[in-house]
């Protein structure tokens, strides 16, 4: 019987998916087109933008060319030091929320005193929502 795999896609393969990602969402370009581009499905572009398939170097060639970009564009996050690497994995990871990308791009078109604004809102709404979490788990964890 075939064993099914439950490991989790190498946060490496993450930070170059989510490269391929913006990269593409930058130009303008649908996974479709790039899909149709590189020979494969838009499912797979999903795949490899996701982590959950490897992008083979073959495959990234394609898909730089279809970018218009350089291959050591796309993987420019793997290179300096161990933690700039480290942060900029996990910015690339951050950057896979659904609409994370979206909430950037209207973000840079605020005004920055709008900015600080929004920024110190979504900070009070984390607060409150942690001690809501919070009071849930204490009133799950009184006997009753």
């Amino acid at each position: 019987m075939a064993e099914v795999s439950t490991k989790a896609p190498d946060p490496m393969d993450i930070a170059l998916g989510a490269a391929v990602r913006i990269r593409r969402r930058t130009i303008g370009m649908s996974q479709e087109a790039l899909a149709e581009q590189c020979g494969v499905s838009f499912q797979q572009i999903q795949k490899y933008e996701n982590g959950a398939n490897r992008i083979s170097f073959s495959r990234l060639v394609q898909i730089s060319r279809a970018l218009r970009c350089r291959v050591t564009d796309l993987m420019d996050v793997f290179d300096g030091a161990d933690k700039e690497t480290a942060e900029d994995l996990d910015l690339l990871t951050r950057m896979r929320t659904p609409g994370a990308l979206e909430l950037l791009s209207a973000y840079e078109k605020l005004a920055p005193e709008i900015r600080a604004s929004l920024v110190n809102l979504v900070r009070a709404l984390t607060v409150q929502q942690a001690a809501l979490a919070a009071a849930a788990a204490g009133k799950q964890a009184q006997p009753a």
